[in-house]
């Protein structure tokens, strides 16, 4: 079964032959080699460019294990490139070459050629990786697959489906597993065998079970205004760790940077201004914040006001959270100030949506609670 993600297909055709080199990011397991290998080297043939000139190196594979040195993958490549044509070299798992780096900014030298890469280790998984082409990276971050995706190979109905993406996320593998059993496992052992020894490895972090309870507090928060002082909190009284402030800012920005959460700041409607802190985490997928909860804390509202942010990401848009203040006046003439929230603020150029994520509104007051701008 292939799955379309048009999405990003256009995203690399629009950057075609603009002279950078196109740096495909997102957490693991998300499609990124897919995206480059099957969908985007199909639509190169497809415009008739001659295979040869279509350059194609799995640096995973034991096979290309000698091209992992860059002064043989370097002459490898020039042997390759024969004539003035246009050649695309795609190259997956670049991480593994050793000075990548280099290999990749010299090769911007030679005029003919357009370069593709993804990665997927700890280091390559950094949403700074950009920078480390000198301003000619050009960056296309591939999310796991939206629920539109995700029913394009859904054997049944969108209400089965949907019960199934809110429960196990979008990561491609999962859309092809038939048992609950094997979707739990896949989930729960890439948590903890590939993103987190990832994030330990590449921060040199050693107390890695305060790291663990942190993504715990995150996953059972996820979509709550918070911030690190009341994460501390629940240390200190929950777990009974001193660990502090800018140990838990820490741990959060390496969650940020290997793709894992991301958060949204609040925005002050009034004001027009962002507000510091609180703010909300979400996580990247649905599925691995389940997991890591055993699949117990799986409140459909919660999990769909997730959903909803990632969706909007994909889509490209800035998202916030929205606080509007209020005075309101009770018991004759006494006034409260009153702060109401919008779930999501979101901006793209001269866009902007308000807009509220509510499962349901089986009452009056919940449907005035929800529209009370």
């Amino acid at each position: 079964m292939e799955i379309a993600r048009h999405r990003y297909l256009t995203d690399l055709i629009n950057r075609m032959n603009n002279g950078m080199i196109k740096v495909i990011t997102g957490i693991r397991r998300s499609g990124k080699s897919y995206l480059l290998f099957k969908l985007f080297y199909d639509y190169l043939l497809a415009q008739n460019v001659p295979d040869s000139h279509i350059i194609k190196i799995e640096l995973d594979l034991r096979k290309n294990r000698k091209y992992r040195n860059p002064d043989i993958l370097l002459e490898h490549l020039e042997s390759l490139i024969q004539d003035n044509g246009q050649y695309f070299i795609l190259l997956d798992e670049v991480q593994m070459l050793n000075d990548f780096e280099e290999v990749l900014n010299s090769l911007l030298h030679i005029p003919n050629v357009d370069i593709y890469v993804t990665g997927s280790n700890s280091r390559f998984l950094s949403k700074n990786i950009i920078t480390e082409f000198r301003g000619r990276g050009d960056e296309i971050h591939v999310y796991p697959l939206t629920f539109k995706e995700f029913m394009q190979v859904y054997e049944g109905d969108i209400y089965h489906a949907w019960a199934d993406y809110v429960l196990y996320g979008g990561l491609p593998l999962i859309s092809t597993m038939k048992s609950e059993k094997q979707k739990i496992d896949y989930l729960t052992n890439l948590f903890k065998e590939t993103y987190i020894k990832d994030i330990l490895e590449h921060h040199h972090i050693l107390k890695s079970q305060e790291l663990d309870d942190l993504i715990n507090i995150l996953a059972s928060q996820a979509g709550s205004l918070s911030n690190a002082p009341k994460m501390q909190q629940t240390f200190k009284s929950v777990l009974k760790s001193k660990i502090s402030i800018n140990t838990i800012r820490e741990y959060i920005d390496c969650l940020e940077d290997a793709f894992i959460i991301s958060k949204a700041h609040c925005y002050d409607v009034k004001g027009r201004k962002h507000i510091g802190t609180p703010m909300k985490f979400y996580f990247e997928d649905i599925g691995l914040r389940n997991a890591r909860l055993g699949f117990r804390q799986t409140e459909e509202n919660h999990l769909m006001e997730n959903i909803i942010y990632n969706e909007l990401r994909y889509r490209g848009f800035n998202v916030d959270v929205g606080v509007v203040e209020r005075r309101e006046t009770y018991a004759g003439d006494k006034q409260v100030r009153r702060s109401y929230e919008i779930d999501f603020i979101a901006n793209l150029g001269s866009k902007r949506y308000y807009i509220q994520s509510a499962f349901s509104m089986p009452t009056i007051e919940k449907q005035h609670q929800e529209s009370f701008l």
